[in-house]
């Protein structure tokens, strides 16, 4: 029996944070049970917030550039799975939106993860999803990003955030475009064989 059909109809009417969700609760997830490639970014942004669609916004833009996909193919929910550490809008701080409200991740990924069997490869994307599921913990982003052999092990891939305010971190370090990115984009590949 499909159960990840009525979780995801159970995520999407989540309420769980509404109370300190500015725009109010609007849970982003794409998921199906053939899903091979999983995207844990950070939340969605007001752009992603007003149209419901995961990635729909500049970030998306260049997530889609690095792994070579067209937006047919990165929507297409039996090969691509996308959760984020916060499934709704956290908000705006003083740099930029907030972090991703702590009680989804606890909340869904578990369960989650458990409908989607053939996960083969998980892109971390961002700070806050390496610190949850890479299992040395406390190393930075730019640290994560160039070891990401080590964490191939564990079948994670782990990412910046494809954002437009993250272009100094990118010109700074351009052996992630010289040498990541076309291993990223052959991993890619091999895990949606």
């Amino acid at each position: 029996m499909n159960r990840l059909l009525p979780l995801l109809e159970e995520v999407r009417a989540c309420r769980l944070c509404e109370p300190h969700l500015p725009l109010g609760p609007r849970p982003v997830v794409q998921a199906g049970e053939s899903a091979r490639l999983l995207i844990v970014g950070q939340a969605p942004g007001t752009r992603v917030h007003e149209s419901g669609i995961p990635w729909n916004d500049p970030s998306g833009d260049r997530l889609r550039d690095w792994l070579q996909l067209d937006k047919a193919a990165f929507y297409d929910e039996r090969r691509i799975a996308i959760i984020p550490m916060g499934f709704c809008y956290p908000g705006r701080g003083k740099g930029g939106d907030l972090p991703p409200r702590p009680e989804c991740a606890p909340q869904w990924h578990e369960l989650l993860l458990a409908e989607l069997p053939e996960i083969r490869l998980t892109l971390l994307v961002g700070q806050y999803a390496q610190r949850y599921y890479l299992p040395e913990r406390g190393k930075s982003l730019t640290d994560n990003v160039r070891e990401y052999r080590r964490a191939l092990a564990h079948g994670y891939f782990p990412l910046p955030h494809p954002s437009p305010r993250n272009r100094l971190w990118l010109r700074q370090r351009p052996w992630f475009e010289d040498e990541v990115v076309p291993a990223l984009q052959a991993k890619v590949a091999q895990a949606l064989m």
